[in-house]
C-alpha cells in the first residue's frame, strides 16, 4: 500500500518542475479521478454503512467484508493525488505552459458508459428491489456499490492504453514519469506476493481461485508497467521530442483543438 500511494506524487511533481504537462495525456488521469472516485465511494460504504455490511453478510452467510480503514484513506488520499495531476492541464490554474488539448471522444464515451451503468443500476435497485432496496435477497443497494466497484476494474483495464499509444506515436516518454510505473509495479507484485504467501500458509487458495477477475486485472497493471519499462528503459531510451506529438489524439482518446480546426 506504501509503494501504491508513493506512486500518485512522481507526475505532478514532475509537472511542477518543468511548469508543463507536455508529453502526457489528460486521458489517464481523468479515467484515474473516475475510478477512484468509485472506488473511494465503493469502500467507505462497505466501511461505514450499517446497510451495506448487514447486506453482504445476508449474501456471504454471515462473513464480514474485509474492507478496513486503511482502504478507505488509501483510497482517499489516491483520489486526492488524482484531481490534482487532472487540474494540472488546466494552466492557468498552476501557471504551466498552456497547451489546447481536450477529451475526446473515447474517454468521454468510457465516462459515460460507466456512469449510465451505475445509474441502470440504481434504477433496478429502486424498482424491482424488495423493501426499496433494502432486502439484499433481490435487487439492492449492495448492488449498487458493487457496480460502484466494477468502474474501477473497468477504469484499470483501459486507462493506460492512450498514453502508451502516445508514447508509441511520439517515439519518446519525455515527460511521462517512469518513476510512478516503478511504484506501481512495486506495489502489484508484493500484493500478489502477498496473496499467495497467505493462501499458502493458510492452505486455502480460495483467495487466488475465489477471485480471478482481481488477480488478473492486477496482472494487466504489471503489464502495462512492464510496457512503460520497456519504452523508457529500450526503445525510446533518451528520445526527445520539440513538439507535442500530439497529432493522433483526434482520432482516438483525446483530441487537439487546433488539428481539429485544421481538419474541418
Amino acid at each position: 500500500t506504501l509503494s501504491w500511494s508513493a506512486s500518485f506524487y512522481p507526475q505532478p511533481l514532475l509537472n511542477i518542475r518543468r511548469h508543463s504537462t507536455h508529453g502526457t495525456t489528460p486521458a489517464f488521469p481523468t479515467l484515474n479521478v473516475l475510478g477512484f472516485l468509485c472506488y473511494t465511494t465503493s469502500t467507505a460504504l462497505f466501511y461505514y454503512s450499517p446497510l451495506i455490511q448487514s447486506q453482504y453478510r445476508t449474501r456471504n452467510n454471515g462473513e464480514e467484508n474485509t474492507v478496513r480503514g486503511n482502504d478507505v484513506a488509501f483510497a482517499v488520499h489516491a483520489l486526492v493525488l488524482c484531481i490534482m495531476t487532472l487540474s494540472q492541464f488546466w494552466p492557468s490554474l498552476w501557471g504551466f505552459e498552456k497547451r489546447k488539448v481536450r477529451l475526446g471522444k473515447g474517454v468521454w464515451g468510457i465516462v459515460v458508459g460507466c456512469v449510465a451503468g451505475i445509474a441502470w443500476v440504481i434504477g433496478m435497485a429502486m424498482r424491482k428491489g424488495l423493501d426499496g432496496g433494502r432486502d439484499a435477497g433481490s435487487w439492492a443497494w449492495i448492488d449498487v456499490v458493487y457496480a460502484v466497484g466494477y468502474v474501477k476494474l473497468v477504469v484499470t483495464v483501459v486507462k493506460y492504453i492512450p498514453q502508451a499509444w502516445a508514447n508509441y506515436q511520439r517515439k519518446s516518454t519525455d515527460g511521462w514519469s517512469i518513476n510512478q510505473i516503478l511504484l506501481d509495479m512495486i506495489g502489484g507484485v508484493l500484493s500478489i506476493a502477498q496473496l499467495v504467501i497467505d493462501s499458502s500458509l493458510q492452505s486455502d487458495w480460495s483467495g487466488i481461485t475465489g477471485n480471478p477477475v482481481k488477480l488478473g486485472l492486477g496482472n494487466v497493471s504489471i503489464l502495462f508497467d512492464i510496457v512503460f519499462m520497456v519504452q523508457h528503459y529500450i526503445l525510446y531510451k533518451g528520445n526527445k521530442v520539440e513538439e507535442d506529438g500530439m497529432g493522433w489524439e483526434r482520432r482516438g482518446l483525446i483530441a487537439n483543438d487546433d488539428e481539429e480546426a485544421a481538419a474541418r
